[in-house]
């Protein structure tokens, strides 16, 4: 398994809007079949310290890439 990415990781500043609405898309498609749906799950316009935020909560990069990383593992393909 890989390790959970820290929501401070100055990787995370290189993300750009389209790709993560790229990942946002992959967030539905891969929960679409386990039931988990996130009708208004968007990039949101306010940053912290410079990091784009998703808005379902206005939660950091970092909890997309997690939980994708736990999607990808669970549904292969």
């Amino acid at each position: 398994m890989n390790a959970p990415v820290d929501p401070h990781d100055p990787y995370l500043r290189t993300y750009t809007e389209p790709e993560v609405t790229a990942l946002l898309l992959e967030l539905h498609e891969r929960g679409r079949p386990l039931g988990l749906r996130w009708g208004s799950i968007a990039v949101s316009d306010p940053t912290i310290d410079g990091r784009l935020l998703v808005d379902f909560g206005d939660a950091p990069v970092s909890t997309l890439l997690n939980l994708l990383t736990l999607l990808r593992q669970a549904t292969p393909g």
